[in-house]
């Protein structure tokens, strides 16, 4: 009746799972009850919950991400305080729960932190940016949505039902091979990111179709913001590149269910095609996380420095070039596998040339700053704090692209000092940067630039002193995923590493006081204008937060950095439009509903609850068929409607400038 789910599955003889999930029910189950009383979920549900507007989707992104972040960077203290702890001694965690929390850490940081931040800033500012009123397919944004939050509910059942993955992010073969990891851990992997997956695939799909086919009239391809250029590169990158992903782990998933032989050597198989696969979608992967926060620090840059970006086509021409170059350079992640000295040597020039377009944009960011009237607000500091840090890994990453260096230091902590030096430098400082950016846009008011900058250094602080030492360590041999060691000489740099993730930690706290404290003074933070940055592209032009038709009518374009050139002809007040009725589509349930048969399915295929499986199919192909016939699919927002909200937003702009 429940397949392999019994109480074993249950932790209750290991404390420390046993307390967090606790800790997880009681919080979920309060904060359930807090907004029940409070008469909260009728809001909820019709607002938020079944929204297809793009803006609200992103936010909800965003929330998904920075929740998950709370959740991987506490994996991330259980790490670093079990090595400094683990000099000679057991430490307090087992090696297989220790295991199983390297591996969550890894993978809720890739799939459910940065990836969610990074499509929220996409989903809320690009349709802005481009002058449309939604993305191309609003309910299937929807969709894309709830099912990455499916896939980050699975990965979190694990907690508390069962075991998580045993094998790091990279689930490997043949260790992720049923004879080896018999449990569930690899199970939830398999299905959190196959379900998550193919929520971003459709994302890729709904913003490649935006940006190409619904842009604002005389928006050609050259007067796009970078971030719409960007995030058009993402989108592309993640259709071209995440179906490698699905087929490989679809491929794993066949080998440990029904006993095919795809990656098991001694039955025919190849484990190292799997390590090319996943790469082949990996090293892309990095790029579809940093690409959009390029796009965010080149729309920070121009406007807090005044200027016209610097180098407008020649940054479009290395975003371009880095899309194209990302697909060159996979191997350069396994040179030990012994593909010969043509082929590391092959991947290694690649590898190098890739940095070049990556330097193009540094020197484009300098020289745009060069001369400018800049202020150091906290997005500003994530800015430079981001080309520091971010120039240190990319240096760093040329040395591992060369073979011999790299036969020294793979599988080091060498490694994963890099790895962090680009993720956390880059796409969380770019995530940071757009959030801090974005938010007056998003809630109407700023969010408080002391506590911002507060957490900015803290955050930048911690993360040298966190991630420098481990530098030396992987040069000294210290290999990755050490429960424990006897090697007096690291024990020093890993108690300093340990004292930068408490610095990082201030850093989150700060994050959240700013928050609150930004909430409660939101009056005196408060954007009447709509462009509290003086911005100049166009979703400054409309209110904050805008309405949910973004714009009264279509703004016309006919040059780069469209707004400040419509301020500087004073066009944004001259303009008297015709109005128009508007047409919205109609919020849906569907991707909630979605989502929690696909939850549903999700479990049952890990525990092998082959009637729950029944249930959520049926569940699920039944909301596609009632989406698919219902006859009403837009709402319309009366044109006397429409006035009195833009007359509104442009009585308030003028009260505030004045």
């Amino acid at each position: 009746m429940l397949g392999r789910l019994g109480w074993s599955a249950f932790p209750l003889h290991d404390p420390i799972p046993l307390v967090a999930s606790l800790v997880v029910a009681i919080t979920l189950i309060a904060t359930l009850l807090w907004t029940w009383r409070a008469g909260h979920f009728p809001y909820l549900w019709r607002e938020w919950a079944t929204s297809v507007d793009h803006k609200r989707i992103g936010v909800m992104y965003c929330a998904l991400a920075g929740v998950m972040l709370l959740r991987g960077f506490s994996d991330a203290l259980l790490m670093r305080s079990q090595q400094a702890l683990a000099y000679n001694a057991p430490g307090y965690l087992e090696p297989d729960h220790y295991a199983q929390i390297f591996s969550a850490h890894g993978t809720i940081m890739i799939f459910f932190v940065a990836m969610p931040f990074m499509i929220g800033l996409i989903n809320f500012a690009v349709p802005l940016q481009l002058g449309v009123r939604d993305v191309a397919f609003p309910t299937l944004n929807s969709v894309s949505f709830w099912l990455t939050a499916t896939g980050a509910l699975l990965v979190n059942i694990s907690l508390f039902v069962g075991e998580f993955a045993k094998t790091g992010w990279v689930i490997y073969p043949p260790l992720s091979e049923l004879r080896f990891s018999p449990g569930v851990g690899v199970d939830y992997y398999l299905w959190a990111i196959q379900i998550s997956g193919l929520g971003t695939l459709l994302t890729g799909v709904n913003f490649v179709t935006t940006i190409l086919k619904t842009r604002a009239p005389g928006m050609g391809y050259w007067r796009m913001p970078m971030f719409c250029w960007t995030s058009l590169a993402t989108s592309l990158l993640i259709v071209a590149a995440f179906p490698i992903l699905t087929a490989a782990l679809g491929m794993l998933t066949l080998d440990r269910y029904l006993g095919f032989h795809f990656f098991t050597n001694e039955a025919g198989g190849n484990a190292m095609m799997f390590v090319n696969l996943f790469w082949a979608w990996g090293h892309p992967e990095v790029y579809i996380l940093i690409l959009p926060a390029f796009g965010v620090f080149s729309e920070v840059v121009a406007t807090f420095s005044g200027k016209r970006l610097f180098g407008y086509r020649s940054m479009v021409i290395a975003t371009l070039a880095i899309f194209l170059l990302s697909f060159l350079v996979w191997l350069h992640h396994f040179f030990t596998m012994g593909a010969g000295a043509d082929v590391n040597g092959f991947f290694g020039v690649t590898t190098m040339i890739i940095a070049v377009p990556t330097g193009v944009k540094v020197f484009n960011w300098l020289f745009t700053m060069y001369g400018g009237r800049l202020r150091f607000t906290t997005a500003m500091l994530w800015s430079v704090g981001f080309m520091v840090t971010f120039v240190i890994g990319g240096m760093t990453g040329v040395l591992l692209a060369v073979p011999p260096a790299d036969f020294q230091l793979h599988n080091s902590v060498f490694l994963v000092a890099h790895f962090h030096n680009v993720i956390i430098g880059g796409v969380l400082f770019g995530a940071f940067a757009g959030v801090n950016y974005w938010f007056p846009k998003a809630f109407g008011f700023r969010l408080d630039e002391t506590w911002g900058k507060r957490s900015f250094w803290l955050w930048i602080t911690g993360f040298y002193v966190a991630f420098m030492p481990l530098y030396w360590l992987g040069l000294d041999g210290m290999t990755r995923r050490l429960v424990r060691y006897d090697v007096p000489e690291w024990h020093v740099w890993l108690l300093v590493a340990g004292g930068g993730a408490l610095l990082i930690l201030g850093g989150i706290a700060c994050q959240i006081v700013q928050l609150v404290v930004s909430i409660r003074h939101r009056d005196a933070l408060r954007d009447a204008t709509g462009d509290p940055w003086d911005g100049r592209t166009l979703e400054w032009s409309t209110s904050s937060p805008p309405p949910e038709f973004n714009y009264a009518m279509l703004p016309r374009v006919d040059g780069e950095n469209a707004y400040w050139s419509m301020k500087r002809r004073a066009e944004a007040e001259a303009a008297r439009p015709d109005y128009e009725d508007i047409e919205l589509p109609r919020n849906s349930a569907t991707g909630f509903v979605c989502a929690f048969f696909a939850t549903l399915m999700g479990f049952a295929l890990v525990w092998h609850i082959w009637w729950l499986l029944g249930l959520g199919f049926l569940g699920a192909w039944a909301t596609f068929v009632v989406f698919a016939w219902r006859d009403e699919e837009h709402r319309v927002i009366p044109a006397v409607e429409v006035a009195t909200i833009d007359r509104a937003h442009r009585a308030a702009a003028r009260k505030a400038a004045a």
